[in-house]
């Protein structure tokens, strides 16, 4: 640095010029305090790169719903120390990267499924959780109703279709019910012989809920008939029986050599069918059927062989000399109704009826009859017991 220096004055400190305001106190200081080692300096700018702290760690949580049905485009939320979302893979996998330490809880969601467990919490602690995983269970539905009135609606068949299928039969009043259904587009279409039903066939959609109240009307077909059938066994038993029916109306019909019988015809109404074979008992001894606009079958017996049972009469003789022979007479009713039982005459003292039938009570009389023809009147009533 080039210093000028003015000339001296007497009671003044020399003048330089071009010295900085560091210089100058430095010299001004250093004649005030001449006699004093006095240090004196300026301080100046450090420059140099600022220091910024490490980013903190972390870490992932992360999982797989299956099966991956239920899995496959899953939500999954993350919530807690912090939160996010993300979306299971085609194999149900799912991450959430750049987790930082802190107890979170993860939930998944999915249109249609439910889910085991419902949540899982998830505690980071300097580490990756793995394994957070659900099980996924698809919801189902059902779809219910009535087809009234009841006498239409008992035993009626529904048939389900669409996205699903499945039949089923109406109770006794009417309602039906199809469970386990999935989300998805149904129809139901109800059917009875005899029937027709109002609307014919209904749409159902369920989406998360269940359907309830799909009714249908059911009216009976005029004019239509239907039949009552079934089978006696063993067929030697009911090969050849006399099958009656009585109620609403009335028939009579043979069974085949099978034992088979079918009476047709029939209007709507209640009935009952009796077997009949003199040989033989039935179990049961006669059924009840309501025919309701459907053919009913399976009215079936079971026949047992009778065991043969006869009776052996024996009486005094007639004190008459003209007495050619006697007359038998049953009933089945004490004192009256008497049928006579011998053809021809019985010309002994003895006769053994063989005709009883099992579970009756019959009353016997006789008669003496002359060579004329002549008929005594009955002599005193006897009564046996056929168990």
């Amino acid at each position: 640095m080039n210093l000028a220096r003015n000339e001296d004055r007497p009671g003044k400190l020399p003048h330089w010029q071009n010295i900085s305001s560091c210089a100058r106190s430095a010299v001004l200081l250093a004649g005030i305090f001449a006699p004093l080692a006095f240090l004196w300096g300026c301080s100046g700018v450090v420059s140099g790169q600022s220091t910024q702290a490490p980013p903190p760690q972390t870490y992932s949580i992360s999982g797989t719903i299956s099966p991956a049905a239920g899995g496959t485009g899953a939500t999954v939320t993350l919530s807690g120390t912090a939160s996010a979302t993300t979306t299971a893979t085609s194999s149900g996998s799912y991450t959430f990267t750049g987790v930082a330490n802190g107890t979170y809880t993860v939930t998944p969601t999915h249109s249609g499924y439910t889910f085991t467990p419902g949540n899982r919490t998830a505690v980071v602690s300097g580490a990756n959780v793995t394994a957070a995983d659900f099980t996924a269970a698809a919801q189902t539905f059902g779809i219910s109703g009535t087809i009234s009135p009841a006498a239409g609606g008992n035993g009626a068949t529904v048939t389900l279709s669409g996205a699903a299928s499945a039949t089923t039969t109406a109770n006794s009043s009417g309602n039906y019910a199809f469970s386990g259904l999935a989300n998805g587009t149904y129809a139901v279409t109800p059917s009875r012989t005899g029937y027709t039903f109002s609307p014919s066939v209904q749409a159902a959609t369920l989406n998360g809920a269940n359907i309830t109240g799909l009714n249908f009307t059911a009216t009976a077909q005029v004019g239509s008939t239907f039949s009552i059938s079934g089978t006696i066994s063993p067929a030697a038993g009911g090969a050849g029986a006399t099958m009656l029916l009585s109620g609403t109306a009335g028939a009579t019909t043979v069974t085949n050599s099978a034992g088979n019988y079918t009476f047709t015809g029939l209007p709507n109404g209640s009935y009952t069918v009796t077997p009949n074979n003199p040989s033989f008992t039935f179990t049961p001894a006669s059924q009840n059927v309501p025919v309701t606009a459907a053919n009913v079958t399976g009215v079936n017996f079971t026949a047992a062989a009778q065991q043969t049972h006869s009776v052996a009469l024996t009486w005094n003789a007639s004190t008459s000399p003209t007495v050619a022979g006697y007359n038998i007479y049953r009933s089945t009713v004490s004192g009256s109704s008497y049928v006579k039982i011998n053809s021809p005459l019985n010309l002994g003292l003895s006769y053994t009826d063989a005709t009883v039938q099992n579970a009756t009570t019959y009353y016997y009389v006789t008669t003496a009859v002359d060579a004329s023809g002549g008929e005594s009147g009955f002599s005193n009533e006897v009564s046996t017991v056929i168990p």
